[in-house]
């Protein structure tokens, strides 16, 4: 018989955060009925303060001025509450409210304002959350289904255009398929330790190892199979396929949220399941863990098929597509670096710094499309950005910050996240990987600048107009990305009490 938890093992305010988040999912869906389809401001704004609240929370707790539960569990040992956990919920919930600005006035204009979009919306940020704050391999894979239903959903929100019906079906297909690697990745870890919880798989791995049984074949195997089911889900090489067509088919502001919000999600659980629970599985004395090498030449074929495909792309969407691959490549280098014992804390360090760096580049880099793109869902080429500097300078200023970001320019953002990723890298002695993401910045150079060199050195026709919630989704995140580049501590001090809570 299984004995019922008492209040004490559910810890509730140590997951308060993402309880209130999804019980404001709940209760915005249950007000959106009563909501007419002329109002739905009023939904998006319910969904607003939801991740308001979630985030001021998160944002405490990651300052120390509250006490949630440093380093305690909740739920009966599977949720754990860290640093780690507030930070991973503080990008995911940065990401949900710049989501809720750049979809509102779209969704209006498009005719497709639903109040479940904010629903879905809400439900897969909590999903996000949970990955990051998971402590047991069974919450990893309900985290990674309450990410990814809704952004299945999502994708095909634009229904019944076709291509958007068509991404939401290949991105679930193959999402189902890799949830299946998953699945039966847990399963040979929980055969090969006896274990479920992180901290159980730890101190199992490390007897395993130590005794030279046989169970570590299929804990090689077992983690193989996990490390397929979310390297789908950060659109790793080779799990990327589905990518860049789901991106172009997509709504740009469903784009621009699942962007992030997946990898902050599949980071976060890669971060626990390999940094935390897989530290321990060294085949060989004083040697990196056992997973190292695959994770480092995986971030090298990211980097090298993201970067250069994206050069010969002519459509802004599918350009920032095989981007986002790259920049998974970026996160994996310093994934990799966890392998080396003594580097965990400073490897989910670097996650986070350039996690946190992502989401306002990347979430404004495709607000900036949703704002030229048609109501039909075209004009998100290249060309669509010609002469944008004439007709609307302070736009084309926001996709420059953008643009420079993402290359690693800087005084942005994306530079501070690049320095804390190579830097923890060459203490692996990860120094090809290092070099290949160096080179990969700099090949990322052409067909970053490309856009730049569009917006302010060619003319174009056309107009682009940005309504209120957008032009301030794009403001919040140009300002965001400047603010993070220009004070770099603001970053390292949000990471710098980040540690992975055991393994040590």
């Amino acid at each position: 018989m299984f004995g019922v938890p008492s209040l004490g093992d559910l810890n509730i305010g140590a997951a308060l955060p993402v309880i209130l988040l999804a019980l404001g999912a709940c209760v915005v869906l249950i007000v959106d009925l009563f909501i007419p389809r002329g109002r739905k401001h009023i939904t998006a704004w319910l969904a607003a303060i939801g991740i308001g609240v979630s985030l001021v929370l998160s944002l405490l707790s990651l300052g120390g001025v509250i006490t949630l539960g440093d380093g305690e569990t909740a739920f009966a040992g599977m949720y754990r509450a860290d640093r780690l956990t507030d930070a991973i919920g503080v990008a995911a919930l940065i990401t949900a409210l710049l989501g809720v600005m750049v979809a509102y006035d779209y969704l209006e204009r498009t005719q497709i304002q639903r109040g479940e979009y904010y629903v879905l919306l809400l439900f897969s940020t909590a999903g996000a959350m949970l990955m990051g704050a998971a402590n047991n391999l069974v919450i990893v894979f309900i985290a990674l289904e309450l990410l990814s239903i809704p952004l299945y959903i999502l994708s095909g929100f634009r229904r019944p255009q076709e291509a958007s019906e068509e991404s939401a079906m290949k991105y679930f297909l193959l999402g189902a398929f890799s949830s299946g690697f998953l699945v039966y990745g847990i399963a040979l870890i929980y055969g090969a330790t006896g274990a479920i919880d992180l901290p159980g798989v730890w101190d199992a791995a490390a007897r395993v190892v130590a005794d030279d049984a046989p169970a570590r074949f299929l804990l090689l195997i077992g983690g193989g199979l996990v490390l397929t089911g979310l390297g789908f889900k950060v659109a790793a090489v080779p799990f990327h396929m589905w990518t860049p067509d789901v991106y172009q088919g997509a709504p740009t502001p469903v784009v621009a949220f699942m962007s992030v919000t997946a990898k902050i999600g599949g980071f976060g659980a890669l971060v626990r399941v390999f940094g935390g629970g897989l530290s321990s599985f060294v085949l060989a004395t004083d040697a990196a863990a056992a997973w190292q090498d695959t994770i480092w030449l995986v971030a090298v074929l990211t980097m090298l098929l993201g970067n250069f495909v994206a050069i010969m792309q002519s459509d802004l969407k599918r350009l920032l597509a095989y981007s986002t691959i790259a920049h998974a490549g970026y996160i994996l280098i310093a994934l990799a670096a966890a392998g080396t014992a003594g580097l965990e804390d400073e490897a989910a360090q670097a996650v986070v710094i350039y996690l946190l760096a992502y989401a306002f580049t990347n979430v404004g880099a495709f607000a900036v499309i949703a704002t030229i793109e048609r109501d039909d869902a075209t004009n998100t080429g290249l060309d669509a950005l010609r002469g944008l500097a004439v007709r609307r300078p302070w736009l084309a200023a926001a996709m420059a910050v953008f643009m420079f970001s993402l290359t690693g320019i800087p005084l942005t953002a994306g530079f501070i996240g690049k320095w804390y990723v190579f830097k923890v890298a060459l203490q692996a002695d990860l120094i090809a990987a290092a070099v290949v993401g160096v080179l990969t910045s700099a090949v990322s150079a052409f067909y970053y600048l490309r856009v730049v060199w569009m917006m302010y050195f060619e003319e174009g026709a056309g107009e682009a107009s940005t309504p209120p919630a957008l032009a301030w989704g794009i403001g919040i995140a140009a300002v965001g990305t400047l603010l993070l580049g220009a004070l770099p501590y603001i970053l390292s001090d949000m990471a710098r009490e980040i540690t992975l809570a055991f393994g040590g």
